[in-house]
């Protein structure tokens, strides 16, 4: 095993901007090692834990094994309640559009229901909103959106299903 190298304290500003360059190239996998390497000299820098769970969740649905799991640890750390709110929906969100992608049988359903708890998610998050920061409705909205483009809808109640049987 190796034994990994440690960031001074003062790169971490640098470190954090470049982790959001390899967000904005594709490269999450990048993005959420360097965050890794600083949570490691700062465990609840909370720009780093922001971007780290951005750059998980950015790898859901492409086949890289990524789990909700370690986005939603992640998520716990976050000290902001309007934040754990928020960010709990882009989780929800991001799984919706990773099901879909997937397309298997019944993706569409598990996507209307990962929509739906990510609307949630931005209701509660947007009673808890700073001023001028309207983000939680525009990904309510988005939300919403796919839904109706997609025509997206629950599940029919398995109990009905039974009876009919």
């Amino acid at each position: 095993m190796f034994e990994l190298k440690r960031l001074s304290p003062e790169a971490i500003p640098a470190a954090l901007e470049k982790a959001l360059r390899y967000r904005l190239l594709n490269e999450p996998a990048e993005a959420e090692s360097i965050c890794h390497d600083v949570l490691t000299i700062d465990p609840e820098n909370q720009e780093a834990l922001v971007m780290l769970l951005l750059a998980i969740t950015d790898r859901f649905g492409k086949g890289y094994g990524v789990g909700v799991t370690e986005a939603q640890h992640v998520l716990t750390a976050l000290r902001d309640e309007y934040e754990r709110a928020y960010y709990a929906g882009i989780i929800c969100e991001r799984r919706a559009k990773a099901q879909l992608q997937q397309g298997y049988p019944g993706a569409s359903h598990d996507a209307y229901e990962f929509l739906r708890e990510a609307m949630t998610w931005y209701e509660k998050a947007e009673t808890l909103r700073p001023p001028k920061n309207d983000d939680a409705l525009l990904h309510w909205n988005t939300c919403a959106r796919i839904i109706m483009r997609n025509q997206l809808v629950p599940r029919a109640d398995e109990t009905a299903a039974v009876e009919l049987e």
